[in-house]
């Protein structure tokens, strides 16, 4: 692994999200922060999943050895992008609101540690300095441009 910047970024926004997802666990009710801070991790989450698949994923999806692993991850992002779904058509204030918000939570953290764990290494080992460096580019490209797109789509509006 001679450019490990993708994985760099990828893990700076996965270290974002887990402080997000612990600040928002402790707020309480519809509160402004717990909107607020929803409304942020909604966006970085679904920013970060689209310029995620679009760089990393779609690689590995072209190498036979890690096809499986990134179709594992990818189904992972449309579990969590239902999660938020269902979050944003529920009453924070109620219970059921705060027992999806664990539920994702949990998920989520599952998933970005396998990444980190075990596909970051594996996809490391195996694609070439040029991808990485490729798949640097086009995350970095991204991002700025998912943010923007996730401020105006909710979770599981169709994507282009």
């Amino acid at each position: 692994m001679s450019d490990a910047r993708i994985f760099e970024d990828l893990k700076h926004d996965h270290d974002r999200h887990r402080a997000l997802l612990a600040q928002l666990g402790e707020t309480s009710g519809a509160s402004e922060e717990r909107s607020t801070l929803f409304e942020s991790l909604r966006q970085e989450l679904q920013a970060h999943a689209a310029a995620e698949e679009e760089s990393l994923y779609a690689t590995m999806l072209g190498n036979p050895d890690l096809r499986e692993e990134a179709r594992h991850s990818v189904s992972e992002h449309k579990e969590i992008d239902d999660y938020l779904g269902e979050l944003v058509e529920t009453d924070m204030s109620s219970s059921a609101w705060l027992i999806k918000f664990k539920q994702m939570r949990h998920r989520y953290l599952h998933h970005i540690d396998e990444e980190e764990e075990d596909m970051f290494p594996e996809a490391a080992d195996t694609l070439s300095s040029a991808d990485e460096k490729r798949m640097a580019a086009v995350f970095e490209s991204r991002k700025p441009k998912e943010l923007e797109r996730a401020a105006n789509e909710l979770p599981g509006d169709e994507r282009e």
